[in-house]
């Protein structure tokens, strides 16, 4: 599936769980309202609004959950070269170092043979 609609579908699946939220919170404020209701609480009113408050609650967690975990697992520059091409950039500078520093004590030896 290609990255761009992964991303796509998963905040589509975001989207979801916003309306979710939004229905559960309507959800909670029915069943406050009927708690406050001068008539008293309808017991199967509020059993049925509470059912499917912590039916949508485990279905948000669940989703959030896995969108997580896959926000975790996405890596857009995996396929990126730049720590490779850095890194033979880093050894090529330090291979010039070495050569340079051979080549100063080969002319230190030189000297020291020209001088005996």
């Amino acid at each position: 599936m290609d990255p761009s609609q992964t991303q796509t579908s998963s905040l589509q699946r975001l989207q979801d769980v916003e309306k979710k939220i939004v229905r559960v919170l309507e959800l909670a404020g029915g069943v406050m309202d009927e708690l406050a209701s001068p008539t008293g609480p309808r017991k199967e009113f509020i059993n049925n609004h509470c059912s499917e408050f912590m039916h949508m609650i485990k279905g948000i967690q669940s989703t959030l959950r896995d969108e997580i975990k896959s926000a975790c697992e996405y890596r857009p520059f995996e396929k990126c070269d730049y720590s490779c091409r850095i890194s033979n950039e880093i050894c090529s500078k330090k291979l010039e170092h070495v050569l340079a520093q051979l080549d100063a004590m080969k002319q230190a030896i030189d000297q020291y043979h020209d001088a005996i």
